[in-house]
């Protein structure tokens, strides 16, 4: 498979440059006040000018405004945006047209019929991407390093590519991708040291074990081919 790696939550020079370095092919920046992850303008603006083409920036926000939106889009100059809250497939359609760019929209996932809305936001969305739903008591929907049970997503058949993530690091990617053959993954508070603190060597162990275990499933895959 032609796996696509996304990091996610980046707010520093080194650690985005370590995700670059590493080949990561998407890097995503939180605009979402409550997560330790969370960007000013400023910084989401030098970041963005860093990155240099190397990889998607994806922009992460939580049920925004439409001036909250179009503020860290002229920052960040995202080549997505990623949708992680309550947005309705008429809200996720809307923003795609208004603001032209891609839309990913998450989907917090803990039992069978958490997957029931896939079918709306297929004709919407340009990727879904399923995460950990969040215990009711949290104050923000993702980042929060919990895995759920990827069995789910077992011959999952949708119209449109899907990333999965929630509870993902290097030790467990390759378990995940055997499982769900998911076209992308992406990673936060599995390559970080402490919430909103990534770790260097974090970031590239996830990479390589990602690659690594994408490179094994395509050559069992052509061997049973042969």
């Amino acid at each position: 498979m032609s796996l696509l790696v996304k990091i996610c939550g980046l707010k520093t020079p080194d650690a985005l440059d370590a995700a670059l370095d590493a080949g990561a092919d998407m890097v995503g920046f939180v605009f979402f006040p409550p997560s330790p992850r969370h960007l000013g303008y400023e910084a989401a603006r030098l970041l963005g000018e860093r990155v240099k083409g190397r990889a998607m920036k994806v922009a992460l926000s939580v049920d925004a405004t439409d001036i909250e939106l179009g503020n860290f889009i002229e920052a960040l100059k995202p080549d997505m945006l990623q949708l992680h809250g309550k947005e309705m497939p008429e809200r996720v359609a809307v923003l795609r047209s208004r603001f032209g760019l891609p839309v990913m929209k998450a989907l917090p996932v803990a039992q069978k019929s958490d997957l029931s809305p896939i079918r709306e936001y297929a004709h919407v969305a340009d990727r879904i991407l399923f995460d950990a739903r969040a215990p009711l008591n949290a104050t923000r929907p993702g980042g929060l390093g919990k895995a759920f049970d990827w069995r789910l997503l077992e011959g999952l058949d949708i119209d449109v590519p899907f990333m999965l993530s929630g509870g993902l690091d290097a030790n467990n990617v390759a378990e995940a991708l055997a499982v769900t053959r998911a076209p992308s993954v992406d990673v936060s508070s599995g390559v970080e040291e402490r919430p909103g603190e990534k770790d260097i060597a974090k970031i590239r162990a996830f990479v390589r074990a990602a690659r690594t275990a994408a490179d094994k499933l395509d050559a069992q895959q052509a061997a049973r081919s042969a």
